[in-house]
């Protein structure tokens, strides 16, 4: 699975705004979906990189129709696009994100950058630490993360 973006490392800024994705995400990003990306954020503690191929599957039409005309999805759509933008990595690995995204999310010059499966997560180390302190994972949530996990059949 060379192409599953998991895992985390750290990363910093150069001077002029733009983090160098690490290796092993540039080169699954770039063997499965391409350069294109998108960098918005969703809750503003964190900076989110999506593939292009994968934010457009996430937030284009579905089975259900044009989905972005339902209210909530569009004040998502709204808010997640007012400071996103559509970038390409460029030949070195980097991504420029913006000045707005990196205050908001608290972002220095030294970030870690994780990896969710098919986006990356960029956070302030000290922002992130803190969340998963305030929040650990309980035996509910154990349970409730085993049902959404397929199980294969029995032979």
């Amino acid at each position: 699975m060379p192409d599953v973006l998991i895992g985390s490392y750290s990363a910093k800024f150069d001077a002029s705004g733009r983090i160098k994705i690490p290796a092993k995400f540039r080169e699954a990003i770039e063997q499965k979906y391409g350069r294109d990306l998108f960098v918005t954020s969703l809750s503003d503690e964190s900076v989110q990189i999506y593939p292009l191929p994968v934010w457009l599957e996430m937030t284009g039409l579905t089975a259900e129709g044009a989905v972005h005309l339902r209210p909530d999805v569009r004040r998502f759509m709204l808010r997640v696009n007012r400071n996103g933008v559509r970038l390409e990595l460029d030949p070195k690995g980097r991504v420029l994100i913006n000045q707005a995204l990196r205050d908001k999310a608290k972002l220095g010059d030294e970030v870690e950058v994780v990896g969710l499966s098919n986006h990356l997560e960029v956070w302030n180390k000290a922002v992130l630490d803190g969340v998963l302190e305030e929040k650990p994972l309980s035996d509910q949530d154990f349970e409730s993360i085993a049902r959404l996990i397929p199980r294969g059949k029995p032979e």
